[in-house]
């Protein structure tokens, strides 16, 4: 019976959940930053976090137990050559979690454990820093206004000429149209003319014949 035992097994044994917190700290060296749910994260730390103590003494039976739970000779020179010199200043507190939200599907809380920036790279990271030169950014403004008003007239003195340029340029295209336009009109024209002239050359000796009969009688 769990009585007064506040240990977080995951539903795992011993050696599984063992196995498994090694493999997440070699992901958390190797990467810097992993993802994964929140439980597991504020249990990683505390693995993490006795590595790289280890690692900070450098002493071979520091290095024996380090390999003897991470089991990769790779991460353990990394954890003893890179990272834990960062933190030669630093007491504590070498990770950070930050809570990103839910997983979709069982809706589990989910965070980001990484690795703390060293205090030397903070210190040689330089600040920013106005200049007094670049302070005065407010005298600009009536210049800029300036600029403004003269795009505005050369913009209004241009528009007449694009009006201009566009109607010639429509006029344009619609020349050869009403030209177009005019010819058939001609063509129709002339050759109603032509049927006209034609049925009344047909009727004329009709004509002529029903006149001559008149006559005769």
């Amino acid at each position: 019976m769990r009585h007064n035992k506040d240990d977080k097994r995951f539903s795992r044994t011993g050696g599984h959940l063992r196995c498994m917190m090694a493999n997440m700290t070699n992901s958390l060296i190797l990467n810097g930053r992993i993802k994964t749910t929140s439980p597991k994260a504020k249990l990683l730390r505390s693995y993490a976090e006795k590595m790289i103590t280890l690692g900070k003494s450098g002493s071979l039976p520091a290095r024996r137990r380090a390999m003897a739970f991470l089991r990769d000779k790779t991460m353990v020179t990394r954890l003893f050559a890179e990272i834990a010199p960062r933190y030669a200043e630093r007491k504590g507190g070498y990770t950070r979690i930050m809570k990103v939200g839910f997983r979709a599907g069982d809706c589990a809380p989910v965070s980001i454990i990484e690795l703390v920036e060293a205090d030397s790279e903070k210190k040689a990271a330089p600040r920013k820093t106005r200049s007094k030169s670049a302070a005065p950014r407010k005298k600009q403004a009536p210049a800029k206004k300036a600029a403004s008003a003269v795009k505005a007239d050369t913009e209004k003195k241009k528009a007449p000429a694009k009006k201009a340029a566009a109607k010639t340029t429509g006029d344009a295209k619609k020349a050869p149209v009403k030209k177009e336009a005019a010819a058939k009109k001609t063509s129709v024209k002339a050759a109603a003319k032509k049927s006209e002239t034609t049925a009344k050359a047909k009727k004329a000796p009709a004509k002529k014949a029903a006149a001559e009969k008149k006559t005769d009688k």
